[in-house]
């Protein structure tokens, strides 16, 4: 059996998260989306300037998980000022949860989740949210399997589409 383990990402892993970030994400996301949507999102959102900032951020965590030394998949919270939305001290949000396809239904991502949890938990939050596409299937299906409650919804744009996500949240006790 292979080594999994998730250690916290500084900002000399720049590289690996910009190359994860895009790849994973166009595993997701390019079936359902035109390429010119997606490389203009993959670009702006995974551009060095903006991924530094957001590695630098002190309300900002990164975590990657590795299976050996290869990078599998990365989470990213944020707390206080650097939540995308709701910017509620007493909440954690989780912005980013992704697997490579090729570890997807091997628990990965219940690992980063439960990471997740116990980051939450560490920094004595009440709940945990996310906004996540309403047409990922899968991942609604795991946040509702984890206890996620859906509360709203927003708008998230990928490139010059608008697309509705579920805004979920999960009360912590």
């Amino acid at each position: 059996m292979t080594s999994i383990h998730i250690k916290q990402a500084l900002p000399n892993d720049l590289t690996i998260l910009q190359n994860l970030g895009r790849e994973t994400f166009y595993e997701t996301f390019a079936p359902y989306n035109s390429e010119e949507q997606i490389q203009q999102y993959l670009t702006e959102s995974f551009a060095a300037e903006k991924l530094t900032r957001e590695l630098n951020h002190p309300d900002s965590l990164f975590f990657i998980v590795w299976e050996q030394e290869d990078p599998i998949g990365y989470l990213k919270v944020n707390s206080g000022k650097a939540q995308t939305e709701l910017q509620d001290e007493t909440s954690l949000e989780i912005e980013r949860i992704y697997v490579k396809s090729s570890h997807h239904g091997r628990k990965v991502g219940q690992l980063l989740y439960d990471k997740a949890l116990e980051t939450a938990v560490e920094l004595r939050k009440k709940y945990l949210w996310l906004g996540v596409w309403k047409e990922n299937h899968r991942a609604v299906r795991f946040y509702k399997k984890n206890g996620f409650k859906e509360f709203d919804k927003h708008v998230f744009r990928l490139g010059n589409e608008k697309q509705t996500d579920l805004m979920m949240k999960k009360m912590l006790d």
